[in-house]
């Protein structure tokens, strides 16, 4: 498949996503971007440190975008997420999909998220005032 953009990156561009997801077949384009919030369970975050296994994580950010263009219709596709330390409101992951149709780009831009959650080997570090802990959110 040639319309997806798979990446691990140090930072993520936010306003480039529109770009790469336009697409003259297209009528909807959706995107979700997550980014570093102020509180965890209310306790104050300072960062969070992102790490990978790099190699295999675009193998599955790769599996995951062509299960979705198949179960969709796609005709764009975009999974990139940052790695590395990141402060509060930085982006650190960008996922969507352009479609025919506006349902299919909604369904599809949740199963991007929740997959990749579920599935990616990406591994995250809550840094806190007066701790760190390593979340066991990625296997």
């Amino acid at each position: 498949m040639q319309n997806k953009i798979i990446e691990i990156v140090d930072s993520i561009n936010t306003s480039q996503v529109f770009s790469e997801l336009s697409d003259a077949q297209s009528g909807g384009i959706c995107v979700f971007i997550g980014t570093v919030r102020e509180f965890t369970q209310g306790e104050a975050v300072v960062s969070l440190e992102f790490e990978t296994y790099k190699k295999m994580a675009l193998k599955e950010m790769d599996k995951i975008a062509v299960e979705a263009t198949e179960k969709w219709n796609l005709n764009k596709v975009i999974i990139r997420h940052a790695v590395g330390l990141k402060v509060i409101e930085d982006p650190v992951v960008v996922v969507g999909a352009s479609s025919a149709h506006r349902d299919a780009c909604f369904e599809a831009c949740r199963y991007l998220i929740d997959s990749l959650k579920e599935t990616v080997p990406i591994w995250k570090k809550e840094r806190f005032e007066n701790k760190q802990v390593w979340v066991s959110a990625h296997p």
